[in-house]
């Protein structure tokens, strides 16, 4: 088992059967021979872990009962802290503390990011641990000027990661992104109106 590919993370018995019968198999087959999908993260897509405002985390409980919680913040709240880890600081919420109970029985864990702007998604899978005696990591992990109150830090191990095509990502811009564009557009405008209104009365 140790030397099965990454990707059977996410390609069981069941899903290669069901490759089979698709046809798509003997495609992936031959991404498994090369070992699979990487697990290590590259200058590129750490570069794209850091500029995302959001997440969703994926866990499930002992039993297989899976929960997706959206996890958001500054670009960066989100760390690479070398091309196998990952961490962010787990800030006080609605309390509901499901996610912490799934990893307290099951590890296993889903990231899935999407950058809408640049309509590019990224699925990892991994293992995640609950940090709460280490005060410099959670320091580390918490973003500046953040109001939210860091509870314990998620510190996930990569197993695997996968970029999906960019088919039937709708592309959506943030809001501030907008605005700036907007404004540029405006001071542009007015500018040309200026140079407009000097030439006529040259």
């Amino acid at each position: 088992m140790d030397n099965a590919p990454s990707s059977d993370v996410a390609f069981s018995p069941a899903v290669k059967a069901i490759q089979t019968a698709r046809g798509s198999r003997e495609g992936y087959a031959r991404m498994e021979r090369r070992g699979g999908w990487k697990s290590e993260l590259t200058p590129d897509i750490a570069g794209f872990i850091a500029a995302q405002r959001s997440f969703y985390l994926a866990t499930a409980s002992a039993d297989g009962q899976p929960y997706i919680q959206h996890r958001g913040g500054p670009p960066g709240f989100l760390k690479v802290l070398d091309a196998e880890t990952l961490a962010f600081a787990d800030l006080a919420g609605n309390r509901q503390y499901v996610s912490l109970g799934n990893l307290s029985e099951n590890p296993r864990v889903q990231l899935f990011l999407m950058d809408y702007a640049q309509r590019r998604r990224v699925k990892i899978w991994g293992t995640a641990r609950v940090v709460a005696d280490d005060p410099a990591l959670l320091q580390m992990l918490t973003p500046e000027g953040s109001e939210g109150r860091a509870e314990q830090a998620i510190v996930i191990r990569v197993a695997a990661w996968d970029a999906n095509c960019h088919q039937h990502i709708p592309q959506r811009f943030e809001a501030e992104e907008v605005l700036r564009a907007i404004t540029d557009r405006d001071e542009r405008i007015a500018a040309l109106e200026v140079e407009v209104a000097r030439l006529r009365g040259g």
